[in-house]
């Protein structure tokens, strides 16, 4: 059984509402998924922010039902990642923007002490049961998947100078 499809039926359309407490204070975030790629991160705000390896104890990288993109659920295992670190008001406010409603944004401790928030999902029940593998979406999903976040990007700096 393929771990992901080809294409996400809708992309992450929805901002997860955290966006008032993050522009009020923002601290590092953990990303696990497609976040970790510079390419995603460059196409989402030009540029790719301070980041380091981090780790997340009581966590799991899941796939999700057909999207390329993982989500993270509590579980007896960790969580592999970086923890981007720098920024910006702004910054939070289009990562926000662009994650899909799956999921909610939650503070969680990291293995060598530190913490930061994260996109987890907001229920067990939408993932998947397989592991997601970063390396597969690299191979199979990436310069597709850096399209699609640009044009995300076009739409939603157009619909903000709409408003």
């Amino acid at each position: 059984m393929p771990h992901t499809e080809p294409r996400s039926p809708q992309l992450n359309s929805r901002p997860s509402g955290q966006q008032d407490r993050l522009s009020v204070d923002p601290e590092a975030l953990f990303v696990y998924g497609s976040l970790q790629f510079p390419e995603v991160l460059f196409a989402l705000i030009d540029r790719v922010p301070d980041h380091e390896p981090a780790a997340a104890k009581g966590w799991r990288v899941a796939t999700l039902p057909e999207r390329v993109y993982p989500g993270l659920i509590p579980a007896d295992d960790t969580a592999l990642g970086h923890l981007l670190t720098g920024l910006t008001p702004d910054e939070w406010r289009v990562l926000d923007a662009f994650e899909d409603p799956v999921y909610e944004l939650v503070r969680i401790d990291l293995v060598d002490g530190r913490h930061g928030w994260t996109y987890a999902c907001a229920t067990a029940t939408d993932v998947g049961p397989d592991d997601w593998s970063a390396e597969a979406f690299e191979a199979e999903h990436l310069p597709a998947y850096v399209e699609r976040c640009a044009a995300w990007r076009r739409r939603h700096e157009a619909n903000q100078q709409a408003s």
